[in-house]
């Protein structure tokens, strides 16, 4: 297994172990990706299956769990991703470079042809069949989502109240060094008179 230092793959200079989610809510990602497909971000946070996840933080969860920084070639595809990580514990080779256990990007991006061929190959792979796909139950938990999305709007007031706070302070402070200045000058031309 290559060994890579965090600043040899820029993208994923910040995934480490996972702070933040507890098993609970990683269970509850792994179905709501299996329902709502990867990268459907938006959606899993309408669900409100995971209040006060932001779609930033799925991404780097679905990466941990599935192993791998790349997640082009399974956008919008309903998958295990459980299954995914399995099969990426087991790829091994010189061009393989791991972080944290994972498989980061190396060489160039997919064109658009090859990002389809990824997801047709992924699909025909990993690919969760219909009636499984609408038998998985996500818990509501609205009131919690509600609950989050009101605290951060309580938040971001404060914050812009305080902001204000700050602007009408820095506003005073430059009229009053205005008026000492213009007082100094006064004084000057007092004393040239004189």
């Amino acid at each position: 297994m290559s060994k890579i230092r965090s600043v040899d793959s820029p993208s994923l200079w910040n995934c480490t172990i996972s702070p933040g989610w507890s098993l609970e809510e990683v269970k509850y990602l792994r179905l709501a990706i299996m329902k709502y497909g990867v990268g459907k971000w938006k959606d899993i946070e309408n669900s409100c299956c995971l209040p006060g996840k932001t779609p930033a933080q799925m991404v780097l969860q679905t990466q941990r769990m599935m192993g791998q920084q790349r997640l082009g070639g399974f956008m919008g595809l309903h998958v295990d991703p459980n299954e995914v990580f399995a099969d990426n514990e087991k790829i091994t080779g010189p061009n393989i470079l791991r972080k944290n256990g994972f498989i980061i990007n190396t060489g160039k991006n997919p064109n658009k042809t090859e990002r389809a061929k990824q997801i047709a190959s992924n699909r025909k792979k990993y690919g969760l069949d219909k009636p499984l796909i609408d038998s998985i139950k996500l818990p509501d938990r609205t009131s919690e989502h509600e609950a989050f999305k009101e605290e951060k709007r309580a938040r971001l007031k404060a914050l812009y109240l305080r902001q204000i706070e700050l602007e009408g302070e820095l506003i005073l402070r430059e009229k009053e060094n205005n008026n000492n200045n213009n007082n100094n000058n006064n004084n000057n031309d007092n004393n040239n008179d004189n």
